[in-house]
């Protein structure tokens, strides 16, 4: 049976949601989105591409049967979750909020189903942690060339805030979303069974975390531990 790995969802980074809600006239909103276009196209499209090249390592190549195995964006974006819903969020609310195009995925196909998901699912995130280190590394190389033109530096912070938020909420043990697809794999069979039972009601539960602002507090553990990580490449 073919599934699809988590939907990839997308949130502004914390530490830029104050500063972008201050910037609610549509010049300053086109400025957000030049900042922060490369670095979530990026994020999503090595994301998702990192699931099927894990998939294809322990036996499923539904992915790349399906071309997502793909450093083209187009491959990854939802028009919807991926385009118009962020861009409305930033415009109304002042954060960024939406999902990529999920990564197909064949349990049955894979050699160990239960055991390898947990490493199909935390390849997304893993991606997302190596993308983060990798803006860092960014940003010490512009400095190194003595580049001074502010615009890239704010981009390399947009990417390193943009991949760990993405990491982190990925992470979140709430099916469909990565971290939820780890606990089904890690639980025993009876436990993990009904887990996966919460999976049609995950994105109405991450709503309603994000509207009550419990979803800031849950993302701060894998938040503090990206950063920990991140910080010993600076």
């Amino acid at each position: 049976m073919v599934r699809e790995l988590s939907s990839s969802l997308m949130l502004h980074a914390p530490s830029a949601r104050s500063r972008a809600g201050r910037l609610r006239s549509m010049d300053n909103v086109i400025q957000l989105v030049t900042v922060y276009a490369i670095p979530v196209l990026f994020a999503i499209t090595l994301h998702e591409a990192a699931h099927g090249y894990v998939a294809r390592m322990f036996g499923d190549n539904t992915a790349f049967v399906a071309g997502r195995i793909s450093l083209n964006p187009i491959r990854h974006i939802d028009p919807i979750g991926t385009v118009v819903v962020p861009l409305v969020m930033v415009a109304l609310s002042g954060f960024m909020f939406g999902w990529a195009k999920p990564v197909p995925v064949d349990f049955g196909s894979l050699r160990k189903p239960k055991q390898d998901m947990v490493w199909v699912a935390g390849a997304g995130p893993g991606a997302n942690l190596v993308m983060a280190i990798g803006w860092v590394l960014f940003a010490k190389l512009l400095t190194l060339f003595g580049v001074q033109e502010e615009y890239f530096y704010l981009v390399a912070n947009a990417g390193v805030s943009v991949n760990l938020v993405f990491m982190a909420l990925n992470l979140l043990p709430i099916p469909p979303l990565d971290g939820g697809r780890i606990a089904v794999g890690l639980l025993p069979h009876r436990l993990a069974y009904q887990y996966a039972k919460l999976e049609p009601y995950g994105m109405f539960i991450i709503i309603a975390l994000l509207i009550n602002s419990a979803l800031g507090v849950l993302l701060r553990p894998f938040l503090q531990v990206g950063e920990s990580i991140v910080r010993l490449f600076m």
